[in-house]
């Protein structure tokens, strides 16, 4: 990397940190002398589902600027005449999966605790009120956009959702092995031989008992103009329409910032402009972040970025965001070999919904699919067609809350403590927060604001039994080998490549 590119990024890591200084959890308690931010001062919210609620307004003034939490959402509906609402996505059963290590024992003060060590903020959920206690900056603002989610869904589900008290994550990767080992300095440096820490993470892997949890970009990425979920699935799809898949670019497609791991420094070698001697028909951007913050992330825009046949998926630092943006394009994804997982994409099956790409030789392994898809045509619009709708209809914001609801609800069945707001915990809620913020993230949260609550999410669906579970891995890894053997088989006859 660059000298001048470090510099760039350096830069604006520094302007980002800067406007954190706004958005602090528990500077917002005290600004009530503060001048009231511009903006409409009201926003209506109707809450069709209750006939005897016509409006609950997010009253800035009222509310939020003096410090100030609402009260109109807190109560408590009786819906037992109601009918249960459809079966939950396949993807809500590894819910039981992530819980499974506490399933027997239960969750004791003493294991939360212990978490802390690895976590951003503590939240409490006490009557239907968010507390917080905050331990740490997070990157950008991960933490406040997170927040700002589990405080829409108590306004989704008033008054139900359980007392609670949780430890968040907001980095990328896992901090912490199974045991509550340091994951990057390995036992010898940090031999802390804790069990199982309880803690909640935007991602997982297999050799760590995380927690996962929908990640804060559901609601938006202010820093790099990036809509809510609800609004960009809308966009993409209007995207999509913009090009038939048979009449895209028949080459792999990639941007991003190829600096934050070593798995991305491989690919970026696969360039059809780097100095090669092959076309391996891909297709790569490297981000310059500094460039991009000055145009305003106009070259950026996720839902002008489906002008290809294929997408390529990659590791950053672990999982990334980016998979979801890729998966809904309607061209096959090459999924490159990922150790990492977030709560949806174990129920994504390759050769269903995305080709799987070997990590450790992405050239012949990413030319050789595009070949695949170039001849076999049907199957691979098949293959991109098929994630695009898992997406629009399986992960849609409805689902994500309910995700949420779900996890919620039986993580709060495990706990061996009653919930108790800590002294330094301050009362969060969405007018106080929303009043906090200014420019992008204002408007986000006014968008991602929920304006109805619902009587009912999904019917839970039950636990996978062992041979179930059992069959979906080898179904999988079956997939993979299935691959490998094509993929072999190919490149034995073609003319030897270096």
């Amino acid at each position: 990397m660059r000298k001048s590119d470090m510099q760039g990024l350096w830069a604006i890591r520094r302007r980002f940190t800067t406007s954190k200084s706004l958005i602090l959890f528990i500077s917002f308690l005290a600004i009530s002398g503060r001048r009231r931010p511009q903006g409409p001062a009201i926003a209506t919210v109707k809450f069709d589902t209750y006939p005897h609620r016509t409006e609950a307004p997010l009253n800035y003034t009222v509310y939020g600027c003096t410090g100030t939490c609402s009260t109109l959402y807190d109560e408590k509906e009786e819906d037992h005449e109601q009918p249960p609402g459809a079966t939950c996505p396949e993807y809500f059963r590894w819910i039981h999966e992530d819980l499974k290590p506490w399933a027997r024992e239960g969750i004791t003060r003493e294991s939360l605790e212990r978490a802390r060590m690895g976590a951003y903020f503590r939240l409490v959920i006490v009557n239907g009120k968010a507390y917080v206690e905050k331990y740490r900056d997070s990157y950008q603002t991960r933490d406040v956009i997170s927040l700002w989610g589990f405080l829409q869904l108590l306004r989704k589900y008033p008054g139900k959702v359980p007392d609670l008290e949780l430890m968040f994550d907001c980095a990328d990767w896992p901090e912490f092995d199974e045991n509550g080992v340091d994951a990057a300095n390995g036992t010898d440096q940090l031999p802390l031989l804790f069990p199982k820490l309880v803690l909640f993470r935007y991602c997982g892997s297999d050799d760590t008992n995380y927690i996962t949890f929908p990640d804060w970009t559901f609601w938006g990425w202010p820093e790099l103009n990036i809509k809510p979920w609800d609004d960009l699935l809308k966009d993409i799809k209007e995207g999509n329409k913009r090009s038939r898949w048979i009449d895209r670019e028949p080459y792999a497609y990639w941007r991003g910032n190829p600096f934050v791991h070593e798995v991305r420094h491989q690919l970026m070698r696969c360039n059809i402009s780097y100095k090669q001697k092959h076309d391996w028909s891909i297709l790569l951007y490297p981000l310059n972040w500094t460039e991009e913050l000055g145009s305003e992330f106009k070259a950026t825009n996720v839902a002008n970025q489906c002008h290809h046949r294929y997408k390529i998926y990659i590791e950053g630092r672990a999982w990334s965001v980016s998979g979801k943006y890729i998966f809904v394009c309607d061209s096959p994804t090459l999924y490159v070999k990922s150790r990492y997982y977030d709560f949806f994409t174990r129920s994504m099956m390759p050769m269903q919904h995305f080709w799987p790409i070997k990590d450790d030789d992405q050239c012949k392994s990413i030319k050789f699919a595009v070949e695949w898809g170039n001849i076999h045509k049907q199957k691979a619009q098949e293959i991109g067609k098929a994630a695009s709708e898992f997406m629009q209809e399986k992960v849609k914001m409805e689902y994500v809350y309910d995700y949420m609801f779900h996890l919620l609800n039986e993580y709060a069945k495990l706990l061996k403590f009653k919930p108790t707001i800590p002294q330094d915990a301050v009362e969060v809620c969405s007018e106080t927060l929303a009043c906090s913020q200014e420019g992008l993230h204002r408007k986000f949260m006014e968008e991602s604001l929920v304006k109805s609550p619902r009587r009912r999410p999904c019917a839970m669906p039950p636990p996978y039994d062992p041979p179930s579970l059992n069959a979906i891995l080898r179904r999988k890894s079956n997939s993979f080998k299935q691959v490998g053997v094509w993929e072999k088989s190919y490149w034995n006859k073609q003319p030897k490549h270096k």
